[in-house]
């Protein structure tokens, strides 16, 4: 008898171990007002971001919601998803680095002049790159060099993220995104 009780506490241990942790995180999940299944994802990027930046915005008790302007960041995001997914690229080495034509029509051409003029003054500011942009039909040329072309590492950095790469280089965009919001003017993206 003494082995069935310890083979019955045993298992009886055994599944406490095991449901504790299931039980635990459906408390949490209850005190947090979601489910441990429940999607977290907002479905869009677009969405994402405006829904980022509005809970950022509810949760500042000094936010002035007269100067709040979601509708001009949700533009911004439409420039942002033409030039990214709809501009052609072409790319080429030079010493240094690579030069891009970025090129599009309609609402693509525009979002190109908006964002990567201002884009280049940014990946200027940084301390290994040199950016500059020229007008050409239908978008812009964008090239961006090595302060110091002979550093063959930065060279190669620059080649291996290409357009896309450097676009993302800076980390300023969240930043640019919420004084966009708050209806704050931008010195560097005009739009």
């Amino acid at each position: 008898m003494s082995k069935a009780v310890f083979a019955i506490a045993l298992g009886v241990s055994l599944a406490g171990a095991i449901a504790a942790p299931i039980v635990s995180a459906q408390h949490t999940a209850a005190m947090h007002g979601t489910q441990a299944n429940a999607p977290t994802m907002p479905g869009q990027d677009a969405f994402g971001a405006i829904a980022e930046i509005v809970r950022i915005l509810e949760a500042d008790p000094a936010t002035d919601w007269s100067t709040v302007d979601l509708e001009r960041l949700r533009q911004h995001l439409i420039d942002m998803n033409e030039v990214m997914l709809r501009s052609v690229v072409t790319q080429s080495p030079v010493p240094g680095g690579i030069t891009m034509e970025v090129t599009g029509t309609g609402r693509t051409e525009d979002a190109i002049r908006a964002m990567l003029i201002p884009h280049a003054a940014e990946l200027d500011r940084m301390p290994t790159l040199t950016a500059t942009t020229e007008r050409v039909p239908h978008g812009v040329r964008l090239t961006v060099v090595a302060r110091q072309p002979d550093d063959a590492n930065v060279v190669a950095r620059i080649r291996g993220l290409g357009f896309a790469g450097l676009l993302t280089e800076g980390a300023h965009h969240q930043a640019h995104h919420l004084a966009m919001a708050r209806g704050q003017a931008l010195a560097t993206h005009p739009h």
